[in-house]
């Protein structure tokens, strides 16, 4: 029997800085991925954290990370050739079955993009799989704005809509305001025919599910997605817990119908 606590050493091929504080890495790893899922990713000595899988392909895995602790922090000091420990993948992913020919609809707040970059890439490669794909992205100032790159593309392939909290510097050309605003303001033919995804911080999930509700999405079709602190990564160890749900296993994608009595 395999050791599940035991990680494995990648090489990190690519680094690539999003803000300030948030780099992508892009790391050689074989392994079986399902979008929304985490890996454990630790270095001796240091220390150990879940972080979400933002992208993967065959070999290879990206990762988004923050510089906001000791392990971050050093992480961030490496470079390609170096190595990171991983272990997973963990959770459950995605249910890309659920939104086979829908209308989905992704909110993400701030670094809430990075879980589900895998599937605006996958559904803008593969535009036949959904009916329609809206994104609505908000982030506290626009220097806080991830994946510049990529959302040019994906307003080629799907509709698009960024908001920022507050524009201290000036110059922001576009919307200005919570995401929640963006909700509200979201043309919504057809509700019940319609998917979504939340994922971002905690009273940011709360107040856009609860938007999406009043718009009419039933919440048997609403997912989002948590971020614990998910040290085992197998159930074992209780820090992800909450009530009886271990999320590191019933999650980090939930329905709603379980999200909604869990949200602290």
């Amino acid at each position: 029997m395999s050791n599940p606590y035991l990680p494995f050493r990648a090489a990190i091929i690519e680094v690539r800085r999003e803000t300030a504080v948030d780099f992508t890495y892009r790391l050689e790893a074989d392994m079986q991925v399902a979008g929304g899922q985490f890996v454990e990713v630790s270095i001796p000595g240091v220390g150990e954290a879940p972080i979400s899988v933002s992208d993967f392909g065959d070999g290879w895995i990206e990762m988004t990370i923050r510089r906001v602790g000791r392990l971050t922090n050093v992480i961030h000091h490496l470079r390609p050739g170096n190595s990171l420990f991983i272990r997973g993948t963990y959770g459950r992913g995605f249910p890309l079955e659920r939104y086979a020919g829908k209308d989905l609809i992704i909110a993400a707040g701030g670094t809430g993009l990075a879980p589900v970059k895998s599937l605006l890439n996958r559904y803008g490669g593969n535009p036949g799989e959904v009916k329609s794909l809206t994104l609505l992205a908000g982030f506290k100032t626009p220097a806080d704005i991830l994946f510049r790159d990529e959302i040019e593309r994906w307003r080629r392939q799907h509709r698009v809509e960024i908001t920022v909290d507050r524009d201290d510097a000036g110059g922001w050309p576009g919307r200005v305001g919570l995401i929640t605003g963006l909700i509200a303001r979201e043309p919504i033919s057809q509700p019940e025919n319609t998917v979504v995804i939340v994922v971002g911080p905690p009273a940011m999930m709360k107040f856009s599910t609860l938007e999406f509700i009043k718009r009419g999405i039933k919440q048997e079709n609403i997912w989002v997605s948590f971020e614990r602190k998910m040290c085992c990564g197998i159930g074992k160890c209780g820090h992800c817990k909450i009530d009886g749900a271990y999320v590191c296993l019933e999650g980090p994608v939930l329905n709603y119908t379980t999200a909604g009595r869990l949200m602290d």
